[in-house]
This record gives C-alpha cells, structure tokens and sequence, in this order.
C-alpha cells in the first residue's frame, strides 16, 4: 500500500476528477483501517460533507471488518474440513470460530492472503452522491445473507443505539450488531436503510453505501444554479429559426416538405442534418443529399430532437480552445455509444432518439462553464458573499462537481424535453431520475462512463444500473464497451 501522504493525495485527485478510487487489502490491518476513514474524509470533504466523516467512518469500518471476518471463516471452515453452506457443518464451526480465530488471528490472516482473500473498497463520487463500495471475493451464504436482511428489518424497531444494544447481542457472530447499529447510524444522519445494501456481484460479496449531499447544501448548489444562468448574458434563447421550425414540427397538419423549405433556409442546419443521416448511425446504402428525403429518414420526432443538439451549439458556441473542443468531442462519442446501447443491447428503438441528443447534451453544464468570462465569476463570487453561501460551493461547480445542476437549469429554461433535461440533470446519479426517464439516463450514463475509461474499470459502474439495461455481468460490458470502441473507429475514420 502506498505511504499514507501518497494515498490520501490520489483520493483526493480522484474525489475532485469523480473518478472510482480502490483500496484493496489481504489483511486489512489498524493502520488500513484508519487510512480508509481517511479517505473517506477526503471524498466529503469534496462535496462539503467532512461532518460526516465520524458516523460514516464507523458504518465504513463495520462493513471492511465484517468483510475480512468472512474471509477469515472462510479459511477457518476449509482447514476444519467443514462446508459453510452445510447447517450442521456451520453450527459446528461457529461454535469455536470466534475464540479460535482471536486467539491465533495472524495465523488466520496469513492463510487468507495465501488464498487471495481480500477486502476491496471502492470511493466513488456520482454527481452530488458519494458511492462506497466494499466488496471481498467471499461469497455471502443464503443463511448469512438472510441473516443480515433479518437485522436490518428489526433495526426499525429500535429507537436508539442502547436500546439496540440490549435487544441484539450474540456471543457467536458480531456482524448483527454491528449492522444494526450500522443502520442506527445511518439514520441518526438523516438517511434511510435504502442508503445501504449488500448482494453478490461477480462472486464478491459487496456492501454499498449512498450518501447524498446534505439538503441545505443541494438548497445552495441550486440557487448557486439559477443565479449563475441568470448573471450569463450570452446565453439567450433559441434562434428564431429554430424556434420556427419546432413550432412547424407540432403542427399536425405540417407536410414534410414544408418542414424542409423552413430548414433549408439555414445552410449549416442543412449541412448538419445531412452529415448526421450520411453517418454509421443510420447506415445507409448510398449517400444522401436530397434534404427533403433526409427529413423523411429522420423522422418529424428524430429532426425535433435533433434541433436541440443543434440550437445549443449555436447559443454557446463551438469553442476553440483544446477544453472546449475535447467536450464536444466527448459528447460526440457518448451520443455513439449511448445509440448503440440502445439499439443493440437495451433493444429499445424508441428511445434512440432521446439517447442521442441525451449524449450530445448530457455535459452541457461543462460547456456552459468553459465559456464563462472571469467578470461573471467575479459577480457570482459576490453574490455567494451577499447570500451567506461558502464560496466553496462555487469553486466546486467551476470544477465540474456540479456541472450537471448547471446544465440541468439550463435545459430547463430553454423548455428541453422531460427526457432531456433529466438525462442532462442525473447523467452522474441515473437512479435519482424519474422512473419515466430513467431508462434513457441509464443509456447515457453507462455510455458516458465507458467513453471516459481509457482502460476498463469495473468499480466504475453501478450494477443496479446495469440491470436496467439488461447487462448482466462485468464481462458482457466489458465486450460491449470494445464493440463500440471499434465501431466508432471505423465510423470515425470513414467520416
């Protein structure tokens, strides 16, 4: 393990850059303890929740010793010759598990790591939510697995960690106190049982915990929001043109060739529509450059859609420098990835549109502050002062923490579609969408992780939302991320 300055200064990068940070131990000893309830100060610290970082150190270290326990029964069974799966076998071994393990525990902790029993956790900030994965390769049996859930169940009843205390002891196994407490805890700082779970992924046993930001906080991001759309003068609405066009669209009485008389007013919409039906995502046989028969291709709905991808490029701007370049290129590539999720994999041809534009758009909120002049960050830096909200938050959103927020306003203001705005709102949290849209955000957000990982990370990924999607395991993403890597390199180098 890195030396502890070392450890805590790539937390921090990688809490500030949203990227998964690991810590894996065989032994998880005292001082890799500590270092983890470090680490997770540092992860607060970067959504302004270090008051936390006691309650949540101890759920944290409850769930990493609980894991290396299980690893250790592991071990303890297999050199017993007893089966953890067998009750008679399990009751047997239970009854001197605990004495014999603490008696000789070095002893036990060596034979793990000749295993390859490890602890692995996982830090891991999602828009405005701290993820924190603790996974060990000991599988949770059924018995133990109900076990647990049997706690959690009972912890409602409890009023108070004494009361808790003197309800639930067990000279055997610990971990069902310790769960229950763990829940206590968890409400004691406003959140609920749901913000902890524990299920098999990927013959692991993991626990997560989901710790959103504190609700004044949220309150302040999101007056931060509104006040920073409103102070940003260069952001009006639509071109009339566009405006023109949508209103053409909802007509029910629009003919589809007064619909391509309006669009072929504007040269460059025109080049736009006619390289996006000539490209790898509609696979036509011959190149098209009849706008009429390209209307019709793509559809009165999919040139609607289309518009808002297209209007927001012309209200902030197609940026020359490297950053603003590098987003639109990003969002190019997740619009990709994200249709062909769609299509090939969810196999939901009727969100194909709204995952495009959903791609195209999700990181708007990052465009907007590319293109900020410093006289509106120092307006903003006032009113932050004028308001009482710590400064901080600001600085947080200028670095992308809350970009999504800024976006999310935007698309708002500019009346985007439901789908849309929520794809731009909850690209970095999928679950907090609405359950109407929340197919179309997990598209996105799935396609936007796999765009950012210049090697594959499976920490990355949320497997309640891989379920959604129909993805089943690591090893299914894992092909489908190469599969679109290729595909957008050859659709990359024949345009």
């Amino acid at each position: 393990m890195d030396p502890a300055g070392t450890l805590l200064e790539k937390a921090r990068s990688a809490a500030h850059d949203q990227k998964p940070f690991t810590v894996k131990s065989y032994k998880l000893p005292t001082q890799t303890e500590q270092q983890l309830v470090e680490v997770l100060g540092v992860f607060l610290e970067e959504l302004n929740q270090g008051r936390l970082k006691d309650s949540l150190g101890y759920c944290l270290r409850e769930l990493a010793v609980n894991g290396k326990k299980a690893n250790t029964k592991r071990v303890y069974f297999e050199e017993k010759g007893l089966k953890l799966v067998n009750p008679a076998d399990y009751q047997s071994g239970m009854k001197s598990f605990k004495q014999e393990t603490l008696g000789k525990i070095d002893y036990w902790l060596q034979k793990q790591e000749e295993a390859g029993l490890y602890v692995r956790v996982t830090f891991h900030i999602q828009g405005r939510d701290l993820y924190v994965r603790v996974g060990n390769n000991t599988t949770i049996t059924r018995k133990e697995q109900i076990r647990i859930y049997d706690r959690i169940a009972r912890s409602r009843a409890f009023k108070s960690l004494e009361e808790a205390m003197t309800s639930v002891m067990d000279d055997s196994e610990g971990a069902g106190l310790g769960i229950v407490i763990l829940v206590l805890m968890l409400k004691k700082i406003g959140l609920d049982e749901d913000a902890f779970d524990i299920d098999i992924e990927n013959e692991e046993t993991v626990a997560r915990l989901v710790i959103p930001m504190d609700k004044a906080t949220v309150e302040h991001l999101s007056e931060i929001s509104n006040e920073l759309i409103e102070q940003i003068e260069s952001l009006p609405q639509f071109p009339e043109n566009i405006l023109e066009l949508q209103r053409k669209i909802d007509d029910p009485d629009v003919q589809m060739g007064d619909v391509a008389q309006v669009l072929s007013r504007d040269p460059s919409l025109t080049a736009d529509l006619l390289r996006t039906v000539n490209s790898a995502r509609y696979m036509l046989p011959r190149r098209m450059d009849n706008v009429v028969e390209a209307v019709k291709v793509v559809g009165l709905r999919g040139l609607k859609q289309m518009l808002y991808s297209y209007g927001t490029r012309r209200v902030l701007g197609e940026s020359d420098t490297e950053t603003g370049r590098h987003l639109w290129e990003h969002s190019q590539k997740t619009a990709f990835y994200a249709y062909g999720i769609a299509r090939n994999v969810y196999r939901r041809k009727e969100i194909l549109d709204d995952v495009y534009v959903g791609g195209i758009l999700h990181d708007m909120g990052k465009i907007v502050f590319s293109n900020i002049h410093p006289d509106v960050i120092d307006r903003m830096m006032s009113y932050c002062r004028r308001q009482g909200i710590p400064s901080t938050l600001l600085e947080a959103m200028s670095d992308g923490i809350d970009h999504a927020e800024v976006g999310g306003r935007l698309a708002e203001r500019w009346n985007f579609p439901e789908a849309l705005v929520q794809s731009i709102r909850y690209h970095h949290a999928p679950l907090r969408a609405h359950p109407n849209h929340r197919d179309v955000v997990c598209v996105v957000a799935v396609a936007n992780i796999l765009v950012h990982q210049d090697e594959f990370t499976p920490e990355a990924f949320d497997t309640r939302v891989l379920r959604i999607l129909g993805i089943k395991n690591l090893e299914q993403l894992r092909q489908i991320h190469d599969q679109l890597q290729r595909q957008y390199e050859r659709a990359f180098q024949q345009n």
